[in-house]
């Protein structure tokens, strides 16, 4: 374990640690034309660029770095990089796949700078993200059997991201999990890559009724991925604070490691915006602290660095989530989980 994430698991046992916020966010916030994602390098690129958010460490790197000065100034403690979409198969939308490991290693530098620079432990979050493919689904319903992707594709695709980042990073975040498979292949990467950095894993239930897009609950998803042993497991994304309280409160019940949370700012409105204020998302996040649910808080969709900061202010002085010793007994999982006493 490095230095920062061992310092930082040391202050985890008396506070709350603080992560970042939305990348993307702040990325809409430059206005960057498609030149300028496209920059001198790739001025020529057969297909548009505009969008593609993790090839701005190659044409934008000052923002970038920039951005995550900002969340570490609003207090976060660990900050995540720009690599959420840096694999060979997400990176093939804009045929850039040969790309991918570079994009990857260069977002993973970014941050560290960043980290380096701010003077106090900062633990750098190597960002691995579900792909635009889905291992347990088919996207044809007409053929219910059909994959666009196999298991050793994505596995050999995350494998290529994380050796990019590992020389920068202090652990490996397998975030927005929206099929389990997936995040399985990732595990799998990490843990043939043999690079010796923490893991940590965070999911996220789609809709209201309560699932994963593969079906899960928040307690079977603990149980499927719990071999892993990672620094800490939760939720992100796709739901504000208020809907995704009780899924937390779920795996909060039965995970016996860190709990890391965050929420986006609220569900999205009609132009797909986030209305909820940094005030009220600091409120609903200190009131979760308040209530024992969590070691680790931050912000996804439509987050900001104000958002950070009013959640780190609400977080401070509250005691972090007391990490239960584990279970006796077998526990399995299907959609739902299963648990034999011993």
């Amino acid at each position: 374990m490095t230095d920062a994430l061992t310092a930082l698991e040391r202050e985890a046992e008396t506070r709350i640690l603080i992560l970042d916020g939305a990348m993307g966010t702040q990325i809409q916030g430059f206005g960057f034309s498609e030149e300028d994602f496209r920059g001198q390098r790739f001025a020529n690129w057969e297909t548009s660029l505009k969008g593609n958010n993790d090839l701005l460490n190659l044409t934008q790197p000052e923002a970038i770095r920039a951005i995550h000065e900002r969340y570490i100034s609003a207090g976060a403690d660990l900050i995540e990089t720009n690599t959420f979409s840096a694999t060979s198969i997400a990176m093939a939308d804009y045929t850039m796949e040969d790309l991918a490991p570079e994009i990857a290693a260069e977002g993973a530098r970014l941050a560290r700078v960043a980290a380096d620079a701010s003077g106090r432990s900062v633990a750098v979050l190597g960002a691995i993200g579900p792909t635009n493919k889905t291992l347990s689904l088919s996207p044809d319903v007409n053929d219910p059997g059909y994959r666009e992707v196999t298991f050793e594709q994505v596995r050999t695709a995350y494998e290529a991201q994380v050796r990019a980042m590992a020389p920068y990073v202090d652990a490996l975040l397998i975030e927005t999990v929206f099929d389990t498979l997936n995040a399985k292949a990732a595990i799998k990467a990490i843990l043939d890559a043999d690079l010796g950095l923490p893991i940590i894993i965070s999911g996220t239930i789609t809709d209201a009724s309560g699932r994963t897009l593969s079906g899960q609950t928040a307690e079977a998803f603990w149980y499927s991925i719990r071999h892993a042993r990672p620094w800490a497991i939760g939720l992100n994304c796709a739901l504000g604070a208020e809907m995704m309280r009780p899924h937390i409160a779920a795996i909060s019940r039965v995970a016996d490691t860190r709990i890391i949370a965050y929420p986006n700012a609220g569900l999205p409105n009609a132009f797909g915006e986030y209305d909820e204020t940094p005030e009220q998302t600091g409120a609903l996040l200190g009131d979760w602290a308040k209530s024992g649910l969590v070691n680790i808080l931050g912000g996804c969709c439509g987050t900001t660095p104000e958002h950070i900061a009013a959640i780190a202010k609400a977080a401070k002085g509250k005691a972090p989530r007391a990490i239960p010793a584990a279970k006796r007994g077998m526990h399995l999982s299907g959609l739902e989980p299963f648990e034999l006493a011993s």
